[in-house]
């Protein structure tokens, strides 16, 4: 339980520090890359004082690393790049002098969810009694998941650069049979963590894992709100694409 304290600790002091950021930088995206560097750390924290045998915890560890690694350097090159993302700066002029309690309190809530979705790491990190089929199987779907996302953000970012975009959505790649491809490498993501975990004591409940990130992409944090911020910058050439595209998995467009 220890190692769970420390994590919790950690999360809100490191929310906080982000939070004093984004007051000096009016730049709330500042959360997501602390997000994800919490992940990132959690992973390798919990394997290195878990109890599973250590090629599961090396597993874990690199796993989780290489993972959360890539997806904070990835946001924080648009975060110290860009404007403050649509999303926030929409949140900032909803809360007009509220903003700086209401994001507080935002950012508290994600130090909360740094905690709670890096439960997994944790129950993996246990796991005496692995099952080397399923670390395997799992290890290959991670790796399918990673190029999967990279490739997609590869595309968008690649698509973003071209001035002659502007006001466009890209239909290129992975964005041809998902608006959100990202997204849904991220859900394929956490399957991983019921196959690391399958054996130990806590094996069923682990499938709650890819169950709750699919909830929080689909309907809460994730599409919702980036659809909103797309129809605004995007409009007529957005509900469009929203008209001939799958809206998460991949399939192909209609004519």
């Amino acid at each position: 339980m220890f190692s769970l304290i420390v994590i919790a600790a950690f999360s809100v002091i490191a929310m906080l520090l982000a939070w004093n950021w984004q007051k000096r930088h009016a730049n709330a995206g500042i959360v997501d890359v602390i997000w994800a560097f919490g992940m990132m750390l959690a992973g390798p924290w919990y394997a290195l004082t878990g109890t599973a045998p250590l090629f599961l915890k090396l597993s874990l560890g690199i796993l989780t690393f290489s993972w959360f690694l890539r997806l904070g350097s990835y946001l924080q090159r648009r975060v110290f790049k860009e404007a403050e993302d649509g999303r926030y700066h929409a949140m900032r002029k909803a809360m007009k002098d509220r903003a700086q309690l209401g994001f507080l309190l935002f950012f508290l809530v994600q130090a909360g969810f740094i905690w709670l979705l890096s439960l997994p790491f944790w129950v993996v990190a246990q796991n005496t009694k692995p099952e080397t089929y399923f670390v395997i199987v799992a290890l290959l779907l991670a790796a399918l998941a990673l190029y999967g996302e990279t490739k997609a953000d590869q595309q968008l970012a690649e698509f973003r650069n071209n001035p002659d975009n502007r006001g466009l959505s890209c239909r290129k790649g992975w964005w041809r049979y998902s608006r959100h491809p990202n997204y849904f490498f991220e859900w394929l993501h956490w399957f991983v963590y019921p196959l690391m975990g399958w054996g130990g004591a806590y094996q069923y409940w682990l499938w709650l894992a890819p169950v709750v990130m699919f909830c929080f992409l689909y309907w809460f944090t994730g599409i919702p709100f980036t659809e909103q911020q797309a129809l605004r910058n995007r409009g007529e050439d957005y509900r469009l694409y929203q008209k001939s595209t799958s809206i998460f998995f991949p399939w192909w467009p209609k004519s």
